[in-house]
């Protein structure tokens, strides 16, 4: 498997002239990598000891790069000026699908040297600060499914993504031979994955045609945001060199979406795992923790389904959750308890491929920390179907999620009514541009039979 690589590492490999381009990237708001590609010598002799700039409208545009109002970040009036994207060098990897490329995510910074307090990284930063005041650490793992289609990008957006191939036929989920015939595909992605540093587990086929996952080692929370975010941009890159695509959206059709759940758990400072007892149970640390996580989910929906698309993956009996309950290894409820031991931890399966793996954590811990400090008491868990149940139901819309996030005290307290304000921004510039799309569905329907 491939490692970090240090600053003198680099120096010596661009030296030899094995590396001649460094990206310096940040994820967005969506959690999509975005930055610059440098020249490997100027990064080394001048921007690895002082950072790059980049335009704050990076953090304050819509899904289409398209500049909008509503953000005190970055707007006409303030001129549209720069942030600072400050290397951050624990991230620092060869990039094995592109030649001669190494890649670093940097912090992105005012500059008066303040952080950005909207960027994705700095949120889950303060969350993991949070922890730490209470001598805790955060390991997660994120489980990404998506869809291989035989069409490449280009072919896919020039038929407006309609009338694509599914990589594979029928209903596939565990099955071999169906997955053998993506393996060119499947392994390269995997092994150079392995020499960007990631470590993968396994990979298996999904329901939807089409449809794989590869799963990654659980790790520190924000090396494993970090990974996801670099597994989801290289993976769709090492498709396009096959001449395939694939997506991670949440519900591509009326079939199964894809998901992307979210394990979590906390260990003290000296490595020792705090969900479980000696006695290998639930902790009461653990209880309240996941109390909070249950009593926060609809109105910290917004974190986990960020956009339109999040919310028709929540369907009945579906394995996307809807219910607001938790149970024990029960993949019916939006909150699944497994593991034992050491290995007891928190599963969250609202969201989907489309998530942010940064606001989603950060999420995940505030609504904890909620639990935590306000000694919440957890439920009973939901023993049978949730789907069933009389419990409370998440948001099923955007607009309903944002509603309640603009409400939640929780997220004004973790997070800072700026944070709050812009990532409301962000919703509600979403749920108007779809509702002055004209649909596909709209045209079939109206066209002549209205």
């Amino acid at each position: 498997m491939g490692e970090v690589l240090t600053v003198t590492d680099l120096q010596q490999l661009v030296a030899a002239g094995d590396i001649d381009t460094v990206i310096v990237a940040f994820p967005d708001m969506q959690g999509r990598l975005t930055g610059k590609r440098i020249a490997a010598a100027h990064f080394v002799d001048e921007v690895a000891s002082h950072g790059v700039e980049c335009c704050s409208y990076l953090l304050a545009v819509d899904v289409e790069m398209n500049t909008v109002p509503g953000y005190a970040l970055s707007n006409w009036d303030t001129g549209y000026g720069d942030m600072v994207l400050i290397p951050d060098f624990g991230t620092l990897r060869r990039i094995p699908w592109l030649p001669g490329t190494a890649l670093v995510l940097a912090d992105l910074r005012h500059h008066d040297g303040g952080p950005v307090a909207v960027a994705p990284r700095r949120i889950l930063a303060a969350q993991i600060d949070r922890l730490a005041e209470r001598g805790l650490v955060p390991d997660a793992a994120t489980e990404l499914e998506f869809l291989v289609f035989e069409d490449s990008y280009r072919q896919a957006w020039a038929q407006g993504y309609r009338g694509l191939t599914p990589a594979t036929d029928y209903n596939a989920d565990y099955g071999l031979a169906a997955g053998s015939r993506l393996e060119p595909l499947l392994r390269d992605i995997r092994l150079q994955m392995a020499e960007a540093g990631l470590a993968w587990e396994s990979v298996k086929g999904e329901c939807h045609p089409g449809q794989q996952e590869i799963t990654f080692r659980y790790g520190p929370a924000m090396q494993t945001c970090d990974n996801h975010c670099i597994y989801k941009s290289g993976a769709k890159e090492i498709a396009d060199q096959h001449g395939k695509s694939l997506t991670f959206m949440a519900k591509y059709d009326e079939h199964e979406g894809n998901s992307c759940h979210i394990h979590l758990s906390l260990r003290g400072e000296d490595g020792r795992p705090v969900f479980a007892d000696p006695d290998g149970r639930m902790s009461s640390l653990f209880a309240s923790f996941v109390a909070g996580q249950l009593a926060t989910l609809p109105e910290l929906t917004l974190c986990y389904a960020p956009t339109i698309n999040s919310y028709k993956r929540f369907a009945e009996a579906s394995f996307a959750p809807t219910a607001v309950g938790w149970g024990r290894d029960n993949r019916t409820c939006a909150l699944r308890v497994v593991g034992h031991g050491a290995g007891l931890r928190v599963e969250c399966r609202v969201p989907g491929g489309d998530v942010n793996p940064y606001l989603a954590l950060a999420a995940l811990i505030a609504g904890g920390l909620h639990g935590l400090d306000n000694g919440l008491v957890l439920p009973e868990p939901v023993a049978g179907n949730a789907y069933a149940s009389e419990l409370p139901r998440l948001p099923t819309t955007l607009e309903e999620a944002a509603a309640l996030f603009e409400h939640s005290a929780v997220a004004r307290k973790a997070f800072g009514d700026d944070v709050v304000a812009h990532y409301l921004n962000n919703a509600r510039v979403e749920v108007q541009a779809f509702n002055a799309a004209v649909t596909d569905w709209e045209r079939v329907r109206g066209f002549e039979r209205l």
